[in-house]
């Protein structure tokens, strides 16, 4: 076992850097796509500027600016953006901007009610510090992780994702597959803090993930409920998809992005095969469309004439280009030929907002939760977020 680590540590090390996209998207085009998001960017940060402890969230249905505070799960992805554009351009302004945003969420870091303290902190602090250094920034990533470290149940083996069921559901122990993101943090402050326990916990809770809530095509359900006294799985539900054996979209994504991430961090190659099952499950299902952004469930019933989710699309572009990477040459380049699809698609007008329009988001035709009939059709910035990550990703890819 000990080889086989190293050989993986060693072909994901060659494939960063011979990999190269061939016939891609011309860098120029990349660029210009950051630009347009930066001037976005700050047109939302200078909207947002006279709102104490407020952070973007979508549109109101009358297409007016919604906004949240620091404890709603998606108020680190707008820091988190910003400083991707910051390290991009170099633009004093946007580190500015930055810093003011990130610490407007700086008290989640005690968070320990709910998972997303992952979102919330290791997206604005966690690229904060990547990007400037700045040690100010290493206690409340210490202190975010402890507080996400207290979720975990030993018998279980899982971080629990909500402390009350929403929407009425009769779960004893909720653990979604978004929770799979929140794992990052755990991974890199085990490191960074020399915190074995944490990665410990990061690793029981993927691996009781990968046990319970994937079906034998690489597609998972959203929620699982476990008995609290046996540990035994007692509900496997699709809360925000079109029915509880449907593949929706986002959660899909999330677990693509999940188990690529912990590859990365622990080279475990058990994570890395899963990784791949649902690549391959996602880019060759019959329903995806030829532009490679994902309907929100991929079994809803009136496709073609379902919603886009622009979100889903750009998760699982910013993971296929870190996917790739892992794999042999045809493997991967056959998921850098989707993702770079996917690129090309939301770089489009069709999804890519004008400069000035849209309430400052960047990307159009994202869905929240089709089923309670809520952000439908509208931005979202965790969609942003990713986008720009993944024109990120792609850049580096591109310049090496």
């Amino acid at each position: 076992m000990k080889y086989r680590i190293i050989f993986l540590c060693f072909l994901a090390l060659f494939a960063c850097q011979t990999k190269r996209p061939n016939e891609g998207i011309p860098i120029k085009k990349i660029d210009a796509a950051l630009d347009q998001a930066k001037a976005q960017a700050l047109l939302m940060a200078r909207t947002l500027a006279d709102m104490p402890g407020r952070l973007p969230k979508s549109v109101h249905k009358d297409g007016t600016l919604e906004t949240c505070s620091s404890s709603w799960w998606t108020s680190g992805f707008f820091p988190g953006l910003l400083w991707y554009l910051y390290e991009f351009s170099g633009d004093d302004s946007l580190k500015y901007w930055a810093g003011e945003f990130t610490e407007r969420v700086s008290d989640q870091q005690y968070t320990t009610d709910n998972h997303d303290v992952g979102f919330m902190i290791f997206c604005s602090f966690g690229n904060g510090y990547r990007v400037t250094g700045n040690e100010a920034y290493l206690p409340v990533l210490r202190n975010a992780s402890a507080s996400l470290s207290t979720r975990f149940h030993p018998l279980i083996g899982c971080i629990r994702s909500w402390d009350r069921a929403p929407w009425n559901e009769p779960w004893q122990y909720a653990v979604i597959i978004d929770n799979m993101m929140n794992l990052e943090l755990l991974e890199w402050s085990a490191k960074e803090f020399n915190m074995p326990a944490w990665d410990s916990i990061a690793r029981i809770h993927a691996n009781t993930t990968l046990k319970n809530h994937f079906r034998p095509d690489g597609s998972s359900y959203h929620v699982l409920s476990y008995d609290t006294l046996t540990g035994a799985v007692e509900y496997k539900h699709t809360a925000q998809g079109y029915s509880h054996e449907s593949a929706w979209a986002r959660g899909q994504a999330w677990g693509l992005y999940g188990f690529t991430l912990m590859f990365r961090e622990t080279a475990d190659s058990a994570y890395l095969q899963q990784a791949v099952a649902i690549a391959d499950f996602l880019c060759s299902h019959p329903n995806l469309p030829d532009d490679k952004i994902p309907y929100w469930d991929y079994n809803a019933p009136a496709i073609p004439d379902e919603p886009r989710d622009a979100s889903a699309g750009a998760i699982m572009c910013s993971a296929l280009l870190e996917l790739h990477r892992y794999l042999d040459p045809d493997k991967g380049e056959a998921y850098l030929r989707v993702a770079e699809q996917q690129l090309e698609s939301l770089c489009s007008p069709a999804y890519f907002a004008e400069r000035g329009t849209n309430s400052g988001f960047l990307l159009k035709h994202s869905v929240g939760h089709r089923p309670n009939g809520t952000e439908v059709d509208v931005p979202l910035s965790y969609a942003d977020y990713y986008f720009v990550e993944a024109l990120m990703r792609y850049r580096k890819l591109s310049t090496k």
